[in-house]
């Protein structure tokens, strides 16, 4: 007797749950910290054309093997190659099982610090001003505080379901990102010296645009930021009914990311050289400060500088991270979740807890050598194994997949030119754009 697999409900619920998927940390925290580190303007120009050219034709060619194979990761890819390879699908699949671990095993590290950053402004205007302190500063006991704390809340929206739980949750929380990120960009921008970030972040020094660096800071953000290559959207697509346009959903789940990362760039940058304005060192050499501690040095600072409404502002602004980090973790855990589901035939339930579990253990691994493997784990994830993936997706569609390949098919059989070029370009031009991105990572390594 065949089992029902669980599915979105509508068109509106799967672009939501996979915008949601795509919406995170990378966007609102990773864009605007490469941006700033990478000529502003330069970086979001040559970030738009990988997006266009690489990461939405990755996107539409990991939802496409979900959504025609309407199996989960592993078993998409090993039916994809059945005739070639199977063997080498199975181990694609389990790659990005892998991979989906490790994005886990720091997402989540970094979610709870959001979730810390958030109640510590809520609890400084309670006067609660120790716990506010403990709140807001890094430590050990924190992470292991915070980190099974938002490794439980995605689990609970996980285990019931992809339409109770999945589907209806990314509904209300992905209408109240927006809002809230608009509400703070209004604020920010009337700001004294809001406007040198904002010239900063729309005028694009061309002469920067060639940097191989910059191309490669740029392409694993694409990737990282639609969350393309750990299977995550592959799941998704597996849960809507075979051919429903996926042309258009790919591209309104691509323009609603691009859009919250233009956004976040908006907020984050301008804010960046409001800070200095007052007085507060942001750059040094032409670099952030901190870095990747942007999030949590230079802005709080700003934010207490404001007064009270700052701490109003710290809090919103900090909620507002801490539900696009849950949007992420939902369809990343998703992914293994579905393969012990599908083919271990554990109960949600139980695959839920079980990759929870490992997730928190793997999470503790980071915490307990975390100058050793944070940015490691990271540097991995982006720059190899996700484009990696995304280089294997089109290898597959473009010349592995022989069998209930449509695209392959309608580009045979069809007469539109637009059929044929769309299937010639994910089988030829991605792969080829791929590789020379690959040649310029080794020649900078």
């Amino acid at each position: 007797m065949s089992v029902i697999r669980d599915s979105f409900h509508s068109r509106l619920g799967f672009v939501l749950a996979a915008a949601g998927s795509a919406i995170g940390l990378g966007n609102i925290w990773g864009f605007p910290t490469q941006a700033a580190n990478n000529g502003g303007g330069a970086f979001l120009f040559v970030y738009l054309i990988v997006t266009v050219l690489l990461a939405v034709p990755a996107l539409y060619a990991e939802i496409y093997l979900g959504n025609q194979t309407q199996k989960n990761s592993v078993s998409a890819l090993m039916q994809a190659c059945q005739q070639t390879m199977p063997k080498v699908g199975k181990a694609a699949g389990l790659i990005g099982l892998l991979g989906a671990i490790m994005m886990l095993s720091f997402y989540t590290i970094v979610a709870g610090w959001m979730l810390a950053h958030a109640l510590g402004a809520f609890a400084e205007i309670a006067g609660f001003m120790e716990l506010a302190t403990w709140l807001n500063t890094w430590s050990i006991e924190r992470n292991l505080l915070f980190t099974p704390i938002f490794i439980f809340l995605g689990a609970g929206i996980i285990h019931q379901g992809v339409n109770a739980g999945i589907e209806k949750w990314s509904s209300r929380l992905m209408p109240l990102l927006l809002f809230m990120l608009i509400g703070l960009i209004v604020y920010i921008l009337q700001q004294p010296g809001a406007s040198e970030g904002l010239a900063v972040y729309l005028i694009p020094d061309f002469s920067q645009v060639t940097n191989p660096e910059l191309v490669v800071s740029a392409m694993g953000q694409a990737f990282f930021s639609l969350s393309v290559g750990v299977g995550g959207m592959m799941v998704y697509g597996s849960y809507m009914k075979k051919d429903k346009n996926l042309g258009k959903l790919v591209l309104s789940i691509a323009a609603l990311d691009t859009f919250i990362a233009f956004l976040a760039g908006l907020l984050i940058i301008p804010a960046l050289y409001v800070a200095q304005h007052a007085g507060q060192e942001v750059f040094a050499n032409g670099q952030l400060i901190g870095e990747d501690q942007l999030i949590f040095q230079v802005l709080p600072t700003l934010f207490q500088s404001m007064g009270d409404v700052g701490l109003i502002v710290a809090g919103a602004f900090f909620s507002l991270l801490s539900i696009a980090a849950l949007t992420s973790t939902i369809s990343v855990t998703e992914v293994p979740v579905a393969y012990l589901v599908d083919d271990k035939k554990h109960s949600r339930t139980k695959a839920t807890w079980l990759v929870s579990a490992i997730v928190f253990c793997a999470s503790l691994l980071v915490i307990s050598f975390f100058n050793q493997l944070f940015g490691l784990v990271i540097q991995v994830l982006t720059t190899i194994i996700q484009p990696l993936m995304c280089l294997f997706y089109f290898i597959v569609i473009g010349w592995l997949w022989q069998r209930g390949n449509k695209l392959r098919e309608h580009a045979a059989i069809n007469e539109r030119t637009s059929v044929k070029l769309w299937a010639n370009y994910l089988r030829f031009v991605c792969p080829i754009l791929l590789s020379i991105v690959f040649v310029n990572v080794a020649v900078l390594n």
